[in-house]
């Protein structure tokens, strides 16, 4: 019996989501609340208020819904999978409790301290005076976080007193509103950062590929912390060895150590690593597909997602082996000229080029008015393009980039620079 899907988010993760699901064979009608014009291709746009989860419950009961997707966080933490499983809807996307993971970082640098897995030394503070203290003592450099959800923007890498003292003091002058109420400040890892995730059912992981992010604004890594300014996947410095390692030392144990605790996580697991001389080791925890990550897992992804969630959701993955590519995929985010500061919405994007069968266009932050397509965020669109090399996924990307017509937007011309400097010609 085909299955109706609710797929909750507006951004590129969710339009990769969106398309993925649309090609698979037990799928019904895909809704999507609030979407893109991108995820409006594939889906049936809803008005529904998130927050009102009695509402979306509604709906699901209204719709015949076999599924909810959640994709973004927020919703997460405030308990939407709580609210649907209490009322017999199956969810893709952990409890409220279970969300800490991402909601909490010193809830999750805790149970890391409980179950011994590695991750960088810590200390938690609730008032600006014991953090200075703590960083005058300990020197620099020093990573200050804000606890809570801040939208990918509450970290800083602090390499002077100067500025560790800044962002402790910025976090709890309310920069970063409510998630800054209480930071974690942590020790400084070196070496080469990479994501890998998990699909979980509660007991079980089921690796779900790997990928590497560009989260600084501009080229040569250089400007403030984004959201993201593009991916790749299959992270070349994840080799089968140190996947394995990370599963077996910070997979599993977190796992095992949220079912003991009595939250058992169910959905996607997405772990931030730093890649270490002395091993991986956790720098943080997200509850839902990373974007702009997802937006390169899913051309990659053979198999059909949709019983994929379906089992996740259902807790139960035996069985469940997902089936990858071969090849490449890399993604160029192009954002808003300004982002992530200060930055002007509603420009208009005057033509975007036609997919191809390896390069295509995820919406990351658009909108339709006035029967013109235009740019309603900071990331506005993610050009995704697969290849049997990162290098030529990444000529791919960039040859369908300079079709789009969009004066207003910036993005960096070196998406994957790492990677093809070091993989095999």
């Amino acid at each position: 019996m085909a299955i109706n899907v609710l797929l909750v988010g507006s951004g590129g993760r969710e339009h990769a989501l969106a398309w993925k699901l649309a090609q698979s064979p037990e799928l019904g009608t895909l809704h999507a609340a609030p979407g893109n014009p991108g995820i409006a291709e594939h889906a049936s746009l809803v008005s529904l208020d998130i927050a009102d989860h009695a509402a979306v419950a509604g709906f699901c009961r209204d719709h015949d819904i076999g599924l909810v997707v959640v994709g973004p966080e927020a919703p997460l933490v405030a308990g939407l999978a709580d609210a649907l499983a209490e009322a017999g809807v199956p969810v893709f996307g952990p409890s409220a409790a279970a969300a800490q993971l991402e909601g909490s970082k010193g809830f999750t640098k805790d149970l890391c301290a409980r179950h011994d897995i590695p991750t960088a030394r810590y200390r938690r503070f609730t008032d600006a005076a014991s953090a200075r203290e703590y960083v005058e003592a300990g020197g620099v450099p020093v990573v200050i976080k804000a606890d809570g959800l801040a939208a990918g923007k509450g970290v800083t890498v602090a390499m002077t007193r100067d500025e560790a003292l800044k962002a402790i003091d910025a976090c709890f002058a309310g920069e970063f509103g409510a998630a800054g109420a209480e930071l974690v400040v942590e020790a400084f890892l070196e070496g080469e950062e990479a994501s890998l995730f998990c699909i979980c059912d509660g007991e079980r992981a089921v690796f779900f590929g790997t990928a590497q992010d560009h989260k600084r604004a501009f080229d040569r890594d250089r400007g403030p912390n984004t959201g993201g300014m593009g991916a790749y996947s299959p992270a070349l410095p994840m080799t089968e060895a140190v996947t394995a390692r990370v599963m077996r030392e910070i997979i599993e144990p977190t796992l095992a150590g949220m079912k003991d605790a009595g939250t058992p996580f169910r959905g996607v697991l997405y772990a931030g690593l730093m890649l270490t001389e002395e091993g991986p080791q956790l720098i943080e925890y997200n509850v839902r597909f990373g974007d702009p990550e997802c937006q390169v897992l899913m051309p990659r992804l053979k198999s059909d997602l949709l019983p994929i969630l379906l089992a996740s959701a259902r807790g139960d993955l035996s069985g469940i082996v997902p089936e990858w590519s071969n090849e490449r995929a890399l993604t160029v985010v192009m954002a808003t000229d300004g982002y992530p500061g200060t930055y002007v919405t509603g420009t208009e994007i005057r033509s975007l080029p036609k997919p191809t069968d390896d390069a295509l266009i995820f919406h990351a932050g658009t909108a339709v008015r006035d029967g013109r397509l235009v740019a309603v965020g900071g990331r506005v669109l993610d050009v995704t393009a697969t290849g049997a090399s990162v290098r030529e996924a990444a000529r791919r990307a960039y040859d369908l980039l300079e079709k789009v017509e969009w004066d207003e937007g910036f993005w960096r011309s070196d998406i994957g620079h790492r990677a093809i400097m070091t993989e095999p010609n």
